[in-house]
């Protein structure tokens, strides 16, 4: 076990205080070139002498509860780096088992002496906020597409968004990632800033060519430092941390709830009833909840 662990009651190990590492989670939607992007990233992170372990949060197979997207085989090179670990986070049908399972993963890579720690949504929706409440950075990556790109992209993710990366800026594509950097950047001015110290900043890099992804990570850097010498980024995690016991305390109570016996017994019974109109979903719910708590 690492010497930079600490260990606290029940048997959960946090990194020591002294080692800071970085949480960056990075989104995007389909087509941004988000594992390309990011496995240039880490390797250039690795060659300036960084650990750097990528968390997916992947979807996941409704039957078997595994991970849809194999990060392995989207990230070969970075794969085989040692000092790079990868490891899809699968949801097994719901989210909060996506939010438990990547939160123990950082404080365990951490544990494991990784400094960095990228975090990837598939983009599939509140994945995105979830993830918001596990990093330090929340970096949104947006292809250069041609279009309503604005209308394309949810207002609430921008809203969230440390810093926006235009991705694929190369070549035929170099004049539109222009232009919708230009978009992007007119568009932070009017939306609140959701930190005092930071101003959300958009630039193009070209994972493929790798080209701007060391401006990037000195954007990125230059955002950690703020928080740090401000004293911000242990807030931060604080709040995320009261934020991921009561994400636990939800999840256990309904672990609890669909394995309580007399639920088992009664869920396809009233299931069926609020399906077929003769009870409304909220009578469904708290006949449920009576018959849990023995009412």
């Amino acid at each position: 076990m690492s010497k930079t662990l600490k260990h606290l009651r029940g048997g959960i190990t946090y990194p020591n205080k002294s080692t800071v590492s970085f949480r960056i989670g990075l989104t995007g939607p389909p087509g941004a070139g988000k594992s390309t992007l990011i496995e240039t990233l880490g390797k250039y992170l690795t060659s300036l002498g960084h650990r750097v372990a990528v968390l997916a949060v992947d979807p996941s197979s409704a039957k078997t509860g595994g991970s849809l997207l194999g990060d392995r085989t989207r990230m070969t090179e970075l794969s085989r780096d040692e000092n790079a670990y990868i490891r899809p986070s699968p949801s097994s049908g719901t989210l909060g088992g996506v939010t438990r399972s990547t939160n123990e993963a950082i404080i365990l890579c951490e544990g494991a002496g990784y400094n960095i720690i990228l975090v990837e949504t598939m983009g599939v929706g509140q994945s995105e906020f979830a993830v918001k409440d596990m990093v330090d950075m929340f970096v949104l990556i947006i292809p250069p597409a041609g279009g309503d790109e604005l209308q394309g992209i949810k207002k609430g993710i921008v809203e969230v968004a440390d810093f926006i990366i235009v991705n694929k800026a190369d070549g035929e594509l170099e004049a539109p990632a222009r232009k919708i950097q230009a978009e992007y950047t007119s568009a932070l001015k009017l939306l609140h800033r959701h930190h005092p110290l930071w101003n959300p900043v958009v630039q193009r890099v070209s994972a493929l060519k790798n080209i701007g992804l060391e401006k990037a990570w000195e954007t990125m850097e230059h955002y950690h430092e703020i928080m740090i010498n401000a004293h911000e980024l242990e807030k931060v995690r604080r709040e995320q941390y009261r934020v991921w016991m009561w994400n636990h305390i939800r999840d256990n109570i309904m672990d609890r709830f669909r394995k309580h016996s007399k639920i088992h017994s009664n869920v396809e019974i009233i299931e069926n009833q609020v399906m077929n109109e003769i009870i409304t979903p909220g009578m469904g719910a708290d006949r449920l909840m009576q018959i849990f708590s023995g009412d």
